[in-house]
């Protein structure tokens, strides 16, 4: 079985640095993915972040957002999760490395999710 052929849209391969390979790039920062699109993000602090930090990845309603935390798991501003809560868009915080493996395994489901992915070395 090929999940990951079932997917569509940008998988995470693997780490590099400060950022991401995904399929056949490297994005050397923190990454915003979509079912469709995959584009290098320059984040806030965590304690910083907002709706408007996460911009057009939760203008589509996903499911919900899966937030990587970087190397190590970092619970997101309460704010944040009661805002996209009002917008009907849980939340699922865990380290990188956990939130890209659930990345390609939801999205070989094909779930309407969104990721904001913080690298490994911040």
């Amino acid at each position: 079985m090929d999940r990951e052929a079932a997917a569509g849209g940008p998988i995470v391969r693997g780490f590099a640095g400060t950022g991401f390979r995904l399929d056949e790039d490297v994005i050397h920062r923190a990454v915003l993915l979509t079912p469709d699109t995959a584009s290098a993000w320059d984040p806030p602090a965590l304690a910083d972040l907002t709706l408007d930090t996460l911009g057009a990845l939760i203008a589509d309603g996903p499911e919900f957002l899966l937030l990587g935390t970087g190397a190590a798991l970092v619970h997101p501003p309460a704010a944040l999760v009661h805002a996209l809560d009002a917008r009907g868009i849980g939340v699922e915080a865990m380290d990188s490395r956990a939130a890209a493996r659930a990345w390609g395994v939801l999205r070989g489901e094909g779930r309407m999710i969104g990721a904001a992915l913080y690298p490994l070395d911040v």
